[in-house]
């Protein structure tokens, strides 16, 4: 059935091709998409934008998490830090990964950092956010069983409060990394460095050139990159913490 549904959006869109609703330049057909993807891969183009935009991505969500997953766990602890870290991490959360880019050109140039910068403020305050909420959901009766059995602030927060908020932080790791993208793809745009040209850079080629086969063959490849992050990272945690949890959908 799913295959089915699928080629049932590619023969909808073959189909609208062919009614020329469109100009092909604008809309081009899925063979032509499959064409460029085919060229793309034989000359290693693809592969290569690949390996160096998921590079980038990895290390700079990777950043982000070692930054933002301690700071949310402080905004959740401390009154101190929800009301100063906290209103921090929500003001910027509301700020378009985009804004980040001219900052992080004058700041670090046309380099690798700033890529990674504008990864990292992407990721950084949603997995704040996210964390802090997470703590902030589990029952207060965890904690209060937890004192009754002898147990001690800090145990009770490394064995109790946080193990318990783990599904709503894997959430917030996984929204992290959607921004994480939408950052990557910004500052790709609109950072060229000559050390490495990931798929960002050839989304702008193909707009620039006018190739919409480019421009669509790159969306699809960088939706089936965050198709598969989601099902080989993200799925297996959140499978294994909803059972370990007793929430899992039967």
């Amino acid at each position: 059935m799913v295959i089915a549904f699928f080629a049932l959006l590619i023969g909808v869109w073959e189909m609208l091709v062919r009614m020329k609703i469109w100009s092909p330049v604008l809309v081009p057909s899925p063979l032509a998409v499959a064409s460029y993807l085919k060229g793309a891969l034989a000359s290693g183009d693809l592969e290569r934008a690949t390996l160096v935009t998921v590079r980038r991505l990895l290390i700079g969500y990777a950043l982000g998490l070692v930054l933002g997953l301690p700071l949310g766990l402080l905004t959740a602890r401390f009154k101190f830090c929800e009301a100063t870290l906290g209103v921090i991490a929500l003001g910027l959360q509301t700020l378009p990964s985009v804004c980040w880019v001219p900052l992080a050109l004058l700041w670090f140039g046309q380099t690798e950092a700033a890529m990674l910068f504008v990864v990292i403020m992407g990721t950084l305050w949603s997995v704040v956010i996210a964390t802090d909420n997470g703590v902030r959901t589990v029952p207060p009766i965890y904690a209060r069983a937890a004192r009754t059995m002898g147990s001690k602030q800090w145990h009770t927060w490394a064995k109790v409060i946080v193990p318990a908020s783990l599904p709503f932080i894997v959430s917030g790791m996984k929204q992290g990394w959607a921004f994480a993208w939408r950052s990557l793809m910004a500052a790709e745009i609109y950072v060229t460095i000559l050390t490495g040209f990931g798929l960002g850079n050839l989304l702008n080629y193909g707009r620039e050139l006018q190739a919409m086969d480019q421009v669509i063959g790159i969306m699809l490849v960088i939706i089936v990159i965050g198709l598969l992050a989601d099902k080989i990272l993200f799925s297996p945690w959140e499978r294994f913490l909803y059972r370990r949890w007793g929430t899992a959908k039967s």
